[in-house]
């Protein structure tokens, strides 16, 4: 590549044309002023994307919001019948109220959704990291570490929000709507928790001597 190549090269980090032991940054036209040690992963200079970069893609909004969207399935699960009277004196009508619970639609919307959004919030995650890596952005926050949202932590949204940050000098609203979005689904999950103790105190009010 030279400063007359087409712009059909893409942008990216490439060998110094130099002969150096570094990469150099080609902004799709030309070569930037921009280097760091490819070989040994050892910055030359503080890691830096050039000037203007753009760190906020749609992938990435997918990957803050998707893991939420099933949150509002938890109130279609009707946890009723687990607090029976019936249920909880005779062990057999507890067994079917279990199995009629898993089997209800919302129960199996809940674990379907759940399994779908965590496999969306890996693969926009890939892309998220594949388009910082496209428009300059050097290391970026790898998306492997997406496969931790499947145990509910989102990991890979603060920890590129961090990185971005170091990199480009923004990208830092990503961490602030994950928090939020963290915040929210507590007080959604306290809200399910006390309907859940309203259904019980209800069985309760309707037979005080059940719990004696």
């Amino acid at each position: 590549m030279s400063n007359s190549a087409t712009p059909s090269v893409a942008p990216g980090w490439y060998p110094d044309p130099a002969g150096s032991n570094r990469s150099r940054w080609w902004d799709g036209t030309q070569w930037t002023e921009h280097f760091y040690d490819a070989t040994s992963g050892a910055p030359v200079a503080e890691l830096k994307a050039p000037e203007g970069t753009k760190v906020y893609t749609i992938w990435i909004w997918l990957v803050v919001f998707l893991p939420y969207l099933t949150l509002p399935l938890l109130f279609t699960i009707d946890f009723g019948g687990m607090f029976s009277v019936d249920s909880l004196s005779d062990p057999t009508a507890a067994t079917r109220a279990q199995l009629s619970l898993f089997t209800s639609p919302g129960y199996i919307l809940l674990t379907l959704g759940s399994l779908l959004t965590a496999a969306g919030t890996v693969a926009f995650a890939f892309v998220d990291w594949r388009d910082l890596v496209r428009r300059g952005v050097p290391k970026p926050f790898h998306w492997g570490f997406a496969f931790i949202s499947l145990a509910g932590y989102p990991v890979y949204a603060i920890g590129r929000a961090v990185v971005t940050k170091r990199r480009t000098g923004h990208g830092s609203a990503v961490l602030w709507v994950t928090i939020g979005m963290i915040v929210l689904s507590v007080v959604v999950a306290f809200v399910w928790v006390g309907v859940i103790f309203s259904s019980i105190m209800q069985q309760i009010a309707l037979d005080p001597t059940l719990y004696n």
